[in-house]
């Protein structure tokens, strides 16, 4: 199996890079195109110092996402967003609190959904195969 995936080992952890740098520049845009109901949100959330925190969340999320996309910092971006999407997950998706029916099952299946993210962020920043076609590798190149 490993002389099969073995040619594909750059396509595959650009594209696994390139997919989760999208899952986060897309939220942010959209949080920024919706600002007033995501800080609504938020707030229902019991979000504490959302004028603060919505901003720094949206650089966060577009920064950091594109940065995975070009292949910038790759390691330390993932896990920032590692820790970003757990601290997301326990303030936006918290499905044991007073959520019933639907509304709780679709809470859960968002945190752990989120859990599946980070679990991905987590390889991303263990492996080497994610830095191919990155300005990472470039650099490196370029100083050694």
């Amino acid at each position: 199996m490993d002389k099969i995936l073995q040619p594909l080992e750059s396509v595959l952890g650009v594209t696994g890079r390139s997919l989760l740098g999208l899952y986060f520049v897309l939220p942010g845009i959209t949080k920024i195109t919706g600002y007033g109901g995501t800080e609504q949100y938020m707030l229902q959330h019991g979000v504490p110092l959302t004028t603060a925190l919505l901003p720094l969340t949206i650089m966060l999320q577009i920064g950091g996402g594109a940065a995975l996309i070009l292949g910038w910092q790759i390691r330390a971006v993932a896990l920032m967003l590692a820790g970003v999407t757990i601290v997301i997950n326990l303030f936006m998706h918290d499905f044991w609190n007073v959520y019933e029916g639907l509304s709780q099952a679709h809470e859960t299946q968002n945190f752990v959904k989120n859990l599946a993210i980070m679990a991905g962020l987590l390889a991303l920043a263990a492996g080497p195969s994610a830095q191919a076609l990155s300005l990472d590798r470039s650099l490196n190149q370029t100083t050694a």
